[in-house]
């Protein structure tokens, strides 16, 4: 398959000068000319974007150092690699325009061959390096992809233990993701609720029960109220999944995702007022993430038919949830709770 052609800018603020590089190039490659400092801009800045720029440095109103100067300060452009064509024989005006990030710099009266031999080989290195970037972004989609599925086929795991647990990932982790971006509207969790601490979030979300793998059916699917004995083996599904995903942390390293899905696990059953389990923490010292998804379970429980129970209808989970600020939820939770309630029913419903 042809190679397309490549784009090459020219700025010079001299005719002869442009109609002598226009001619030099224009069968090899697609040329732009530009007399202007501002004009070399513009077209720079649309797309397609030239893939290589050769620059005078004397024009008028706008110098080339200059351009080159707010070409590499905007990340629509600068990447693109810049040559100095120009009069000026000095070293410090070589040095300088090198320091602004070009990759070459010819002195004038221009030798042709020249010209054409150094013009090819930093387009050589700029396709390779586009095409090194495709690659990298291609494969890092990848992985991003098979590391999600692995993910979600790990909770999937934990969801099948319950057959009436169906869509309780796909809801909870779109749950998650709600209540998330409406809690950082507050001025207290903004900071904390970055856009990227929200997408570790939903991508850990699934990971919450995954200690449940542990627990036998006897007590899992048990249609009638657990004993003591019961009830305490089930309560460890959170250690159990705090250990579980630390093992694997042993084994590949720390990172921030394993690290939130490792608390999330140990702490979704906390409760703010200090009564629930593992470790009966309180307040503001159960993790964030935990905060949220106690939540997040709760209300999916409850709206869900399970073995033991039937669903319980929307509005009264909201009322449910709302008698429980400050004492199992935080309240400044809550109150995100309520403000997104709406968006937690259609996604109840989608994911039925």
């Amino acid at each position: 398959m042809a190679l397309k052609k490549q784009r090459v800018l020219i700025v010079d603020d001299t005719p002869r000068n442009i109609e002598v590089l226009v001619e030099l190039l224009q069968d090899e490659y697609i040329v732009q000319v530009a007399t202007q400092g501002e004009t070399a801009l513009k077209l720079a800045f649309r797309r397609p974007h030239p893939d290589i720029i050769l620059l005078d440095i004397m024009m008028p109103k706008m110098d080339g150092f200059e351009v080159c100067r707010r070409l590499k300060r905007d990340q629509k452009t600068q990447n693109i690699p810049v040559i100095f064509v120009t009069s000026l024989t000095e070293n410090k005006d070589e040095v300088k325009g090198l320091e602004l990030g070009a990759v070459d710099y010819i002195t004038k009266p221009i030798h042709p061959e020249l010209l054409k031999a150094r013009l090819f080989n930093h387009l050589e290195l700029k396709r390779h390096k586009d095409n090194l970037e495709e690659l990298v972004d291609e494969r890092t989609k990848e992985l991003k992809l098979a590391k999600e599925a692995t993910i979600e086929a790990m909770g999937i795991v934990a969801e099948n233990r319950d057959p009436e647990t169906g869509g309780h990932i796909h809801r909870t982790k779109n749950y998650m993701k709600v209540l998330a971006k409406e809690l950082a509207i507050n001025p207290k969790y903004t900071d904390a609720l970055s856009k990227e601490m929200i997408e570790l979030l939903y991508s850990s979300a699934p990971l919450h029960d995954i200690g449940k793998v542990a627990i036998s059916d006897k007590i899992l699917l048990k249609p009638s109220k657990l004993d003591k004995d019961e009830y305490d083996r089930i309560k460890e599904h959170t250690t159990i999944g705090e250990a579980t995903i630390e093992t694997v942390q042993n084994t590949v390293g720390k990172n921030e995702f394993l690290e939130t899905a490792k608390l999330m696990a140990a702490s979704h059953h906390e409760k703010f007022d200090g009564t629930g389990y593992p470790r009966g923490l309180q307040g503001y010292d159960i993790p964030l993430c935990g905060r949220l998804m106690a939540l997040v379970d709760v209300y999916d429980a409850l709206i869900s038919r399970r073995t033991y129970k039937e669903p319980i209808s929307h509005s009264k989970v909201v009322e449910m949830i709302k008698s429980e600020r400050n004492k199992h939820f935080d309240p400044d939770i809550v109150d995100a709770f309520l403000n997104s309630c709406e968006m937690f029913k259609q996604i109840a419903l989608e994911f039925e």
